[in-house]
């Protein structure tokens, strides 16, 4: 009997904490919520099991429709890990190696992108410079744009640097990848990323974010203008292609996370290879730095009515995802500050302006 009940307590007492933790993360979002700084899901878990998985605010705040862990959240640069994916997995068929040159599948390429690799473009190395920066990107958001109309706005650029001596993050690199996947292939990225990756994993809430389709449980992008929500500006989605334009939930993104600590999609070496950083903590499709001698792997993204945010701890085995559809860069915070409770460090509660 005593022995029964030692089991009990002890499960009671596992499951109070875990509740105790439950509302403390919740607590932590919603500082930011009403402050209306977050807007969207969140999901934050260990080893596999959910302690927190929650939406917050509006969907579609036009027709009162809240966010749910089922809401579909454009994710912006997350995208950059599923596109290293499949040039990984294009490797290993031997269709391709990362220490080639551009050149060598595009032969006309011109001729200052000579030493520029397919490592290169993978880290942000290559030099190539970012058409988001580019002045006239904003009045050409909303043109129709596939990717080998896209290159054609930043090929003839100069490069900012010698390939490979430097990091400056460029969505032009990611977008040429998605083109030289497509032209290595003969198949289009979105159908790859769905038969290689989404289908296999049973991410059925995953992909190709085509805003003219009827997409159930679709969440709505929105700005801040001032203290009030407004729809965010369009954007063809042609444009942000390989480097952005994939959709998901927090639930499929948790999925993924278990994914990778198996060899289901690529051998456990390779996989190392995406996650060993080489310039400015970054390494394919993540940023990888070490935070109180622990590893912390994850990405941003940012598009037009978006914020995304996607952690990851593999030493404990833990995951903390922020997808807002209000356009603040918050989600990354509060995805950041959600792992470090959920290891039980302490977090202030008071939020910075």
């Amino acid at each position: 009997m005593t022995r029964r009940f030692s089991v009990a307590a002890l499960l009671l007492l596992g499951l109070c904490r875990a509740q105790d933790l439950a509302t403390r993360l919740d607590q932590q979002v919603r500082a930011y919520v009403e402050r209306q700084r977050f807007n969207g899901s969140v999901l934050v878990a260990r080893d596999g099991k959910v302690l927190l998985s929650k939406g917050y605010g509006m969907a579609n705040a036009e027709w009162g429709v809240p966010n749910t862990p089922k809401a579909k959240f454009r994710l912006g640069s997350i995208t950059k890990q599923f596109t290293a994916m499949v040039v990984l997995m294009l490797e290993q068929q031997g269709k391709l190696k990362v220490e080639d040159p551009v050149s060598k599948y595009l032969p006309d390429a011109p001729a200052a992108w000579g030493k520029v690799t397919i490592h290169h473009l993978l880290t942000h190395t290559s030099g190539i410079p970012s058409f988001t920066s580019f002045p006239d990107y904003v009045k050409t958001m909303t043109l129709p744009s596939p990717a080998a109309e896209t290159l054609k706005r930043f090929r003839d650029k100069p490069l900012e640097f010698e390939p490979g001596s430097r990091f400056r993050y460029s969505n032009s690199g990611y977008v040429l990848l998605g083109y030289l996947i497509e032209k290595i292939t003969g198949r289009s990225y979105e159908d790859l990323v769905e038969k290689w990756i989404f289908g296999p994993l049973g991410m059925k809430d995953t992909g190709y974010d085509h805003p003219e389709r009827i997409l159930k449980n679709r969440a709505s992008g929105y700005s801040n203008a001032g203290k009030a929500m407004a729809n965010a500006p369009y954007l063809d989605m042609t444009i942000p292609h390989a480097a952005g334009a994939l959709y998901s939930t927090t639930e499929d993104l948790l999925v993924w996370d278990q994914a990778l600590y198996t060899e289901k999609l690529l051998p456990a070496k390779v996989l190392e290879r995406m996650f060993t950083p080489f310039k400015d903590n970054y390494a394919y499709g993540w940023t990888v730095r070490t935070e109180s001698n622990r590893k912390v792997i994850g990405h941003g993204g940012g598009i037009n009515g978006f914020s995304t945010m996607i952690v990851r701890i593999p030493q404990d085995r833990l995951f903390a995802a922020a997808l807002s559809n209000l356009e603040t860069r918050d989600a990354g915070r509060i995805a950041n500050e959600l792992a470090r409770l959920a290891l039980g460090e302490k977090v202030d509660a008071k939020l910075p302006d």
